[in-house]
């Protein structure tokens, strides 16, 4: 029975080959067709890795970063590729690679199969290799500017006192020294600060390609005074009253402090630590204003710098508050109709500038009711108050909505309002001594 079996395969095995050769090429026409292949250029540039590379080497040159890569796989494998980024990987080997000039290819792996890489731009990278190499520098540095009048600088120091500076050899070379730069002017008193080192060439020019380590210095300068000069604070004096219904709010003064100077250094110690001004006049100002003041100083005293200072004051209107009853306007109400407003007055607290409280006319101001596209009937409505100059407010209204009946007229009627007193009315919580004294402080 088995010597029946073998001698059948042996008669047909050329047929039973060709049958599994045929089932085969429809089974991969069947997959082809379901998830065909696709050549893409993959959508993502990748970045490029450096492996391999020696401690004491680096690469002199501005390399490639990103590859771009062109792969042909199936459908399916093009859905896992476009999700996961991290499937598609290059880099370059430099494992062994000395000093020099070299060629380096691209090499890619992609996590999923199958597939195939068509290209890969670039598929090589040139690049040199040096040595690494790191040192030691003083730091340099260089003042620049002049301090106030009256100061002069003094003695510096900075910490650390030596950079290490680090990069290809051919770099580190051309570093002709390390700088720091502090600019002075108009210091009046010693600085301390951070500042940012730098390695430059022969020429001045920072040399590109080398690391300082640390990046900053601590640097002190001394700034200190002239014999014979002194620095005071500035106090302003002044004199009269603003205008009625306005205060005096801040005084401010720019410099706040002035460098003084004496031949007789004697005569500047004597100085009590300020100087005023001449008196400022005050009177009948309503208004911010900037006035140049020059200073009152002792005899053989000079001002150090420009011969004045700048004040500026500051003044605000007191304020106040008017409590009045006012007639109520109907207005935009049709013809036909006519309109029963109760109550028919308001009464309206106003604030506001006093001058302004105080110029308040019955002209400036209406209480009014809007009654547009209204029909018979009752209503709440509140009403609005025009009211001029715009710097005046209302504080409140009372009541604060009005009852309206609509009705059809039977005969037109003209309301006359009347003429209204105004008188300001101001709180004592508004008005207060301190509001009303002026600061003559800097």
């Amino acid at each position: 029975m088995v010597m029946r079996i073998i001698r059948w395969f042996g008669k047909n095995i050329s047929s039973l080959l060709l049958a599994f050769i045929f089932a085969f090429i429809v089974w991969v026409s069947a997959i082809l067709a379901a998830d065909p292949n696709e050549v893409q250029v993959y959508p993502r540039l990748v970045n490029i890795s450096i492996v391999g590379l020696d401690s004491q080497l680096v690469i002199v040159d501005n390399t490639p970063h990103q590859a771009r890569i062109t792969i042909r796989a199936p459908r399916s494998i093009w859905s896992k590729l476009n999700s996961n980024p991290e499937l598609v990987k290059a880099w370059i080997d430099l494992a062994g690679v000395n000093e020099g000039n070299h060629a380096i290819p691209v090499k890619v792996q992609i996590a999923v199969n199958p597939n195939q890489v068509i290209k890969v731009e670039p598929d090589e990278i040139n690049l040199t290799l040096e040595k690494l190499i790191n040192k030691l520098y003083p730091v340099e540095l260089m003042v620049s500017g002049e301090p106030s009048l009256g100061y002069r600088q003094g003695i510096n120091n900075i910490s650390p006192k030596f950079i290490n500076v680090s990069g290809p050899e051919s770099k580190v070379q051309k570093v002709n020294n390390v700088i720091a730069q502090l600019d002075i002017s108009g210091a009046s008193e010693s600085i301390k600060k951070n500042i940012m080192v730098a390695a430059v060439d022969t020429n001045g020019d920072v040399v590109p390609d080398v690391e300082v380590s640390p990046s900053t210095v601590q640097v002190n300068q001394q700034i200190s005074l002239l014999g014979g000069y002194r620095n005071v604070v500035v106090k302003v004096v002044t004199t009269g009253e603003v205008a009625s219904g306005y205060w005096l709010t801040n005084i401010s003064v720019s410099p706040p402090n002035v460098t003084v100077f004496s031949a007789d250094p004697q005569l500047v110690d004597e100085i009590p630590g300020y100087v005023e001004t001449k008196p400022v006049d005050l009177t009948g100002l309503s208004d911010d204003i900037d006035i140049r003041a020059t200073l009152n100083l002792p005899p053989d005293v000079t001002l150090a710098g420009e011969e004045s200072v700048l004040i500026r004051l500051s003044i605000a209107a007191l304020e106040g508050s008017l409590p009045i009853s006012l007639p109520v306007q109907a207005i935009g109400l049709s013809p036909e109709y006519s309109a029963q407003i109760s109550p028919e007055s308001v009464e309206v607290l106003i604030s506001g500038p006093l001058p302004l409280i105080n110029s308040l006319t019955s002209g400036g101001i209406r209480v009014s009711v809007d009654l547009t596209g209204m029909e018979p009937g009752t209503y709440q409505v509140v009403p609005k108050v025009d009211l001029l100059p715009s710097q005046l407010k209302v504080a409140s209204i009372n009541p604060q909505n009005l009852e309206v009946t609509v009705t059809v007229a039977t005969t037109p009627t003209h309301r006359i309002n009347p003429t209204v007193t105004l008188t300001p009315i101001l709180p004592t919580s508004t008005v207060t001594p301190e509001n009303t004294k002026p600061n003559t402080e800097p």
